[in-house]
């Protein structure tokens, strides 16, 4: 999470809204968030719903869900998406916000 929140401002200048789904509950996510002064929106998914829609994957050995980062375009589809392999394979902010340009870029 701290990458994105590093680089919150870049993703905020194009318009991106940064929404972060997790299996906590949400009064775990707002305490969690509160402390950290983390800017992008919690959405708390215990029953784990919205990881089913996206297929999120869980792995016992890292004892919980895999990364997933989408970019999901103002009509609601997924333009982008990055199924992480391990608890570190995370897309950088560059990668995001050049999948960001391009979809602007196309849009105009």
């Amino acid at each position: 999470m701290a990458r994105l929140r590093d680089g919150y401002a870049e993703f905020a200048q194009r318009g991106a809204i940064i929404l972060a789904v997790g299996p906590n509950t949400a009064a775990s996510f707002q305490k969690y968030w509160s402390a950290e002064k983390i800017p992008c929106i919690g959405i708390p998914d215990p029953e784990h719903r919205i990881a089913a829609l996206y297929h999120q994957e869980v792995s016992l050995f890292s004892l919980g869900r895999l990364p997933l980062m989408c970019i999901v375009d103002r009509a609601g589809r997924i333009r982008f998406a990055h199924y992480g392999v391990s608890m570190a394979d995370i897309p950088d902010n560059e990668t995001l916000l050049n999948v960001i340009d391009q979809l602007a870029d196309s849009s105009n």
